[in-house]
């Protein structure tokens, strides 16, 4: 699969959003489907209450955009912790921080995006429709979704847009 017309992939997390701006980012791509890679599909506060699963999937479906959750393309707990230490270490807190450590991102390839099936993903990326990655961290580079959106690129062609308020 190498640059059709169809093959892309978005990005984008929930921060720095609210539902009507998510929407609007997600309208202006010309996504179809969003792909929730999530472990735990909940966000904490009232202001980003409408990300949690059941509403943002009643909200997605309202706008006519698919929804998919890809549990397997979570990082474990483990892995979130790992990059939290290091978030504290540095000084930055999950919806400031800028970049992943270089451990989960050594663990993430490993026990998660290398053994990962990829295909769904490339299947709705082919056929047209315009896929997006979800999870929450505002910057792709501070978030796994960027992991899995560079796997695409690299390996089958898609083109990557990442998504921001």
């Amino acid at each position: 699969m190498r640059n059709g017309p169809g093959n892309r992939i978005a990005t984008i997390g929930v921060y720095g959003f609210d539902l009507p701006g998510f929407l609007a980012a997600l309208d202006g791509a010309a996504v179809t489907t969003v792909v929730d890679v999530r472990q735990r599909r909940g966000v904490r506060g009232p202001e980003y209450a409408w990300a949690n699963s059941r509403r943002l999937q009643a909200a997605l479906a309202e706008a006519g955009i698919d929804y998919v959750h890809m549990k397997e393309l979570a990082p474990t707990t483990e892995m979130r912790r790992l990059q939290y230490r290091e978030d504290a270490r540095e000084g930055v807190g999950k919806r400031s921080r800028t970049r992943l450590a270089e451990g989960y991102v050594a663990g993430y390839t490993e026990q998660i995006l290398d053994p990962a099936d990829l295909s769904p993903l490339l299947e709705l990326a082919s056929g047209g429709g315009m896929p997006a990655l979800l999870c929450v961290e505002r910057e792709a580079a501070a978030c796994h979704r960027s992991l899995i959106a560079e796997r695409l690129k690299r390996e089958h062609g898609l083109r990557v847009l990442h998504l921001g308020p």
